[in-house]
């Protein structure tokens, strides 16, 4: 559920102040520190396009691709050889969340989604991360660096790319 909110914030807040923008690559870093203030850091690269595509390949410590197309959300683990796809159950209407989002200053916008708040910062029109609380009370902060906006991006790139021995459970 985790990736399925990061995914959705990230959505949401990539139109939220700037609605002009139609794609979005990017490479990320995402920190998650639990109460203890234990923090597990990951790295990655995200591609986002209107309207509901998204993919984050993580890259670090483990390999992962999530892919997000409508309400179909699959995860790709290619360590242990599994492919997780689930339907999500809600509909999620980004363009709602993004018409509902707050600014609270010239790069700082607030959006509320299932009852979590999220924190967007931008500068110079780009976003520079977003911060929340997940289910668990973890802290978490998403950084993107080397952004691009309105770039074109392959359709085909949105479609998993399953291979054939890996295990495949639905969800």
């Amino acid at each position: 559920m985790k990736l399925l909110f990061i995914s959705v914030l990230f959505l949401s807040s990539l139109f939220a102040s700037l609605d002009s923008i139609h794609s979005f690559e990017a490479d990320f870093t995402q920190s998650v520190t639990d109460d203890k203030n234990k923090t597990l850091t990951y790295n990655g690269r995200i591609l986002a396009s209107k309207p509901q595509n998204a993919i984050w390949s993580y890259t670090h410590p483990i390999q992962k691709d999530v892919y997000i197309h409508a309400n179909t959300l699959t995860i790709i683990e290619p360590e242990i050889e599994q492919v997780i796809i689930k339907t999500i159950e809600s509909k999620l209407d980004f363009f709602k969340m993004i018409k509902d989002a707050k600014k609270i200053d010239e790069n700082s916008y607030i959006a509320i989604f299932q009852d979590s708040k999220y924190t967007i910062t931008t500068k110079d029109k780009l976003i520079q991360s977003i911060s929340y609380k997940d289910e668990f009370e973890n802290q978490v902060k998403i950084e993107f660096k080397e952004q691009k906006q309105n770039q074109g991006i392959n359709k085909k790139l949105f479609t998993p790319n399953i291979p054939i021995d890996f295990d495949i459970i639905r969800e």
